[in-house]
């Protein structure tokens, strides 16, 4: 009956556990969008293969997920996490050692036969045998065995709560490689959308400086025939070297784009590349659904990061707290112990030991009152932490949200003022090649023109760009879908 109580009283105090209850913060967020929304499905259920319509950036998304260093770096220190919680974890399990020794001492001995300094040597210590002096002897000890050298009781639940700690900061690490994956799809998608922006904007400066040295020409022979004078020679060759300004610009602009996006998949890629689709194509993207804000908190990983984070500092809390009561260790050997090696083994050799030790702090000078006022502000901090996190989330997709009808609006007005530009170039053509006015209206429309052009190739990057930012935001980016 005694032994029952014992038992039950010793369970009892195992279950304590002096961590704090979790309770998840308020996300001090809107409960919707500021913004209408489209789409029919949430973005973390649309793969990246899906969502990315254009074959060339699939396989760049492809090679960067696979060969891309940080992503590499990310993964190994996932590895390092894992296992640093197993090692913690380990320390909740009595830690069994083998021991096994072999001792040979030389003993002097008294007048009488006595060890000096030592006890008779009938009293089991070992079995003297003869030396090359009459006046000490040896003694022969073999042991085998194994042995607990020290295991603590976790009565308090410091050992548990250690451990605790160490596993969400492992899946804190989980999240923050998975954001890390979300990150990378959306600098590849954006340097690759740049990218592409860049060669079609080449290609109009390209056609654009073709057309003015064809001007050029004209302007040379209009000018030695005598019919216009050398300003108007002079302000179509400033036509000319303003393109040519721009085209090496944007070519040096985009190789540099191109030089990050090599970097980013990890290496120049192998074979021909599929055929990009141009930027107006509606096919970029899949339809996507932004949803509630409420599931921001299960679908982006920077805040399931922030909150396993805030989770092993509650953990913490409670270790603190339990450096406050007594720490229990056992100690155990069992093993065999002789003089004769050929009988080591054997009922008359077997030994055992078991041992109990208890410390209990007395005097810290407040050291275990400072541990737990560290521990609660260290929560404290990453409570702010995880709400600053959702706040960052909310803003991330509402500008989206904004920028993604804004950018449709800018675009149209672009088109228009596109098209106004254009009337305005045929007409002042036609008034100088007419005589109504000087060279000089003709380089402000063409100059205007180009400039309006290479704005909306701009804008159409920027959009695409966005609705990239739009998916990620909403924790698109980590599932993959088969594109057959």
């Amino acid at each position: 009956m005694r032994k029952a109580i014992l038992l039950a009283g010793l369970a009892s105090l195992a279950g304590c556990n002096f961590t704090p209850k979790y309770v998840q913060p308020v996300a001090p967020v809107a409960p919707t969008f500021p913004e209408a929304t489209a789409g029919t499905r949430a973005a973390t259920d649309i793969g990246w293969r899906e969502f990315f319509g254009d074959p060339r950036l699939q396989a760049y998304l492809a090679a960067a997920l696979a060969n891309n260093r940080d992503l590499a770096q990310s993964v190994a220190r996932v590895e390092q996490a894992r296992a640093q919680y197993r090692i913690t974890d380990a320390d909740r399990l009595p830690q069994v050692e083998g021991v096994a020794g072999a001792t040979r001492t030389r003993q002097p001995i008294n007048a009488l036969g006595f060890p000096i300094g030592g006890t008779n040597s009938g009293t089991g210590t070992g079995t003297p045998t003869p030396s090359s002096t009459p006046d000490a002897f040896t003694i022969n000890q073999f042991s085998l065995g194994v042995q607990v050298p020290s295991y603590e009781l976790d009565f308090w639940g410091r050992l548990r709560n250690t451990s605790e700690a160490a596993r969400r900061e492992y899946l804190a690490t989980v999240e923050a490689e998975r954001a890390f994956r979300i990150s990378l799809v959306a600098q590849v998608a954006a340097t690759y959308l740049q990218i592409r922006a860049g060669e079609e904007q080449i290609a109009l400066a390209e056609r654009t400086l073709a057309g003015r040295r064809d001007a050029v020409t004209i302007a040379r022979k209009r000018m030695d025939a005598g019919v216009t004078s050398t300003v108007d020679f002079d302000q179509a060759r400033l036509l000319v070297t303003q393109a040519e300004t721009q085209l090496a610009e944007l070519r040096r602009t985009t190789a540099q784009s191109e030089n990050l996006l090599t970097v980013l998949v990890g290496g120049p890629l192998p074979g021909p590349l599929p055929a990009a689709r141009p930027l107006s194509d509606p096919g970029q993207f899949a339809a996507i659904e932004p949803g509630l804000p409420s599931a921001l908190l299960v679908n982006r990983p920077d805040v399931l990061q922030a909150e396993q984070r805030l989770r092993a500092a509650n953990a913490n809390i409670g270790v603190a707290r339990a450096s406050f009561l007594p720490n229990i260790t056992l100690t155990g050997l069992l093993g065999f112990i002789s003089p004769a090696l050929g009988s080591l083994i054997g009922g008359d050799s077997l030994q055992y030991r078991v041992g109990a030790n208890a410390t209990q702090p007395i005097l810290t000078w407040g050291k275990g009152r400072a541990g737990v006022a560290l521990t609660r502000a260290q929560a404290d901090e990453l409570v702010a932490a995880y709400q600053k996190a959702t706040q960052t989330a909310f803003r991330e997709v509402a500008d989206a949200l904004v920028a993604r009808r804004r950018y449709i609006e800018q675009i149209d007005a672009q088109t228009r003022a596109i098209d106004a530009q254009r009337r305005l170039v045929r007409v002042a053509r036609l008034r100088y090649d007419n005589g109504l006015a000087i060279y000089l209206e003709v380089l402000d429309a063409e100059r205007n023109l180009f400039a309006a052009e290479q704005q909306l190739l701009q804008l159409r990057s920027a959009q695409l760009q966005n609705d990239v930012s739009l998916y990620t935001a909403l924790g698109g980016g980590l599932k993959e879908v088969s594109s057959g």
